[in-house]
Order: C-alpha cells, then sequence, then structure tokens
C-alpha cells in the first residue's frame, strides 16, 4: 500500500498502556493499516520486534510483523501505572511531531494512544483539558468537535470536559449550531455520506416534555433545530435521550447529538466497550484515538485489549482515504 503515507501513532503517556497496545495492533494488522509508533523503542514490551526509522515513509518497508519505530526520547525512566512529571514535555511534544508530519503530509492520518491530562499538567503545566482542545491548537484554532463512533452507533457531545452543573450555562445556541454544521460536515468529508440524517438529544428529561421539565428544548434547541432544518439538514430532534439508542431507534440516524459528555459516551460504551474510537471532526487533518484512558492499574500487566486501537487505526486509515477522494487531503 505504497498509494498512500503511513498513520502517525503517538505514544501517548509511556507509563500506561499504549506502548504494549501498539505491536500488538502492528500484529493483527500489518502492511493493510501501515502506522509508526513515536515514542522510546525502550517502553515497549520486551522482545518487541521494532524497526527505526528517519522518515514516515519508511514504515512502508518494514516487515508486517516488525513495528516501525520513530524514536523519540524521553527525559525520564518510566515505570508501569505510575506517571512520571519529567516525562510530561516529551509527550506532548511527540503529539506537535506527529500533527507536524500529518500537516506535511509525510503521514496520512495521527492516531493518538492515551495521555493523562493531569500528569501532563503537574510536569508541564498543559494548559488544555485534553487531546482535542490541544490539536485545535496546533491547528491554527481549528473549532475542532468530539465524536465517539463504533460500527453501530455514532454519538457527538456539545459540551464535554465540565462538571455537570456547568451544562445548562455552557450550552448555548452558537455552540450547537457549531456542533452540528461541524459534524455534518465532517460525516459528508470523512465518513463519505451523501445526506447525513442526524438526531439531537434534548437536555432534560423526556426533552422537556413541553415545559414541565424545563425550557432549554423550547428555548434554545428547537429553534437552532428549526433554523438548521430551513438550510437543508435532516435533523430529528430534540428527542427523549432515554429512548435514543435502542436498535430500531439508532436504525434511523447517522450520529446521535447530546448535549452533555456521559449522555454520549454511557451509550456507546455500553454497546460496544472494546471497539469505540474517538475521533476529532473539525480539524485540517484525520485524527482518532482508542476510546479508552491510560489505564494504570493494569499497565504492563499484559491485561489490555488492543480492539478500540485497532478500531482506530482502521478509522483513521478510512478516513484519509475518504478525505483524499473528497480533495481534502
Amino acid at each position: 500500500m505504497k498509494d498512500r503515507a503511513p498513520i502517525a501513532l503517538s505514544c501517548g503517556d509511556p507509563s500506561g498502556i499504549g506502548p504494549e497496545l501498539a505491536p500488538r495492533a502492528r500484529q493483527v494488522l500489518g502492511q493493510d493499516v501501515p502506522f509508526f509508533y513515536i515514542g522510546d523503542p525502550a517502553h515497549l514490551p520486551p522482545r518487541t520486534a521494532v524497526q527505526m526509522i528517519d522518515r514516515a515513509d519508511q514504515a512502508l518497508d518494514v516487515p508486517a510483523d516488525v513495528l516501525p519505530v520513530l524514536p523519540h526520547p524521553f527525559a525520564a525512566p518510566v515505570e508501569h501505572g505510575r506517571p512520571n512529571p519529567a516525562n510530561a514535555a516529551a509527550i506532548i511534544a511527540a503529539i506537535a511531531r506527529a500533527v507536524d508530519l500529518v500537516q506535511s503530509g509525510a503521514a496520512s492520518a495521527l492516531c493518538t494512544l492515551p495521555i493523562n491530562k493531569k500528569a501532563l499538567k503537574d510536569g508541564a503545566n498543559f494548559a488544555f483539558p485534553g487531546h482535542t482542545e490541544f490539536l485545535s491548537h496546533l491547528a491554527g484554532g481549528a473549532e475542532a468537535v468530539m465524536m465517539l463512533a463504533a460500527p453501530s452507533l455514532r454519538v457527538v457531545p456539545v459540551t464535554i470536559h465540565i462538571p455537570l452543573s456547568q451544562v445548562p450555562t455552557a450550552l448555548t445556541a452558537e455552540l450547537l449550531r457549531r456542533t452540528i454544521t461541524i459534524t455534518h460536515a465532517a460525516l459528508m468529508r470523512d465518513f463519505g455520506l451523501a445526506a447525513p440524517r442526524l438526531a439531537v438529544a434534548g437536555l432534560n428529561p423526556h426533552a422537556g416534555e413541553g415545559g414541565a421539565m424545563g425550557r432549554a428544548e423550547l428555548d434554545l434547541i428547537i429553534p437552532v433545530l428549526q433554523d438548521l432544518r430551513a438550510e437543508g439538514l435532516q435533523i430529528a430532534g430534540p428527542l427523549p435521550a432515554d429512548t435514543m439508542f435502542h436498535a430500531r431507534a439508532r436504525a434511523a440516524y447517522d450520529a446521535a447529538i447530546c448535549m452533555y459528555h456521559d449522555q454520549a459516551l454511557i451509550p456507546i460504551k455500553t454497546i460496544d466497550f472494546d471497539g469505540g474510537v474517538n475521533v476529532t471532526l473539525g480539524l485540517p487533518f484525520v485524527r482518532t484515538s482508542p476510546d479508552h484512558g491510560t489505564a494504570y492499574d493494569i499497565a504492563g500487566r499484559g491485561l489490555a485489549r488492543a480492539d478500540s486501537l485497532i478500531a482506530a487505526l482502521r478509522m483513521a486509515q478510512d478516513m484519509a482515504q475518504k478525505r483524499g477522494a473528497h480533495g481534502h487531503d
């Protein structure tokens, strides 16, 4: 597969499960989904077959059962399950290096292994709530939206990493409109859907029940949806969140827009805990990530599953190919 550049896989926090997942993904995917690991080869599991590379394109010539590694030095030792603040700067730099490679065209897409935001803040004053916001910054302030995607469900939370008590204030008409339009455009560009169908959840139980359980639907959500329908978007809602996610309901839409983090993530993690993929929409490049954290409690014990990383790499390749076909490389 030399007609496309390989995917850049940033190492994330090496004291978590990321380094042990990369070789497993390589064993499953081989050259069907070519990628290379940006990190310190010393952090990989013992007896991992690796080949050092100097340039991204060299990953395409590495044997299918060998992991291509673009070496990225770390300042301090790594202990499984115990993040070292001295390594925070190197973790951040690996992400930035991967973004540079994708933006230059040397890599076709970015896949990120999990980080721990508190560890990065403690060690390097990391000023971002997570990957999504940092990648938006690296992309020059591009408006980014987080999607969680699995074969049977895609969900997009309008508000993300904030306390539930702050959601009603953070939820604005402008934010809702922007989230929906970015999602709609990405479904066409990156997922190949000619006419995406969106379903929008209400904020309140029973989608407010006509104002009896809150007025956010009447005052904020419905006017935005009416405006977007007038612009030609296919949107159902606002819908009661408790009836949106059974199999028959999911068949009626391509993505669900949810008002807050858990409203979106509980259903997808219940339906497909191991196969979910975190996708950042709205960036000038493709970015995916496994939908799990650093899992410090099992790091280095051989218990972590690579399913989500494998799904993330496959999705990154598919999105990059669709984006290229639409002239957005």
